[in-house]
């Protein structure tokens, strides 16, 4: 296993202990690869649940609205770089 947290912005390792801490996950932070697929069977293999999730820990922290009926979500949960990069656009606090 390659160390992915030494590819992760700081903004991203953040954002990877959100995650764990938001979902529960049995995971390191430092183990989420910020290119792998957050959603789907690959990579963390969250689901719509987990999503939602999520989305109600961005909101808390970072004070972004994240849409489950936003056009752009397969974008946005493609992987943890790209939802860092989203959020870091759209950011309120």
């Amino acid at each position: 296993m390659t160390d992915t947290a030494n590819n992760k912005s700081e903004f991203e390792n953040e954002l990877a202990k959100l995650l764990v801490s938001a979902l529960n996950l049995d995971i390191s932070p430092d183990e989420i690869d910020p290119e792998a697929p957050l959603y789907g069977d690959e990579g963390l293999g969250i689901d719509s649940i987990d999503v939602l999730e999520i989305s109600l820990a961005i909101t808390k922290q970072y004070g972004i609205q994240l849409r489950s009926d936003d056009e752009n979500n397969a974008r946005i949960f493609a992987s943890l770089r790209n939802l860092g990069q989203h959020i870091q656009q759209h950011r309120t606090k």
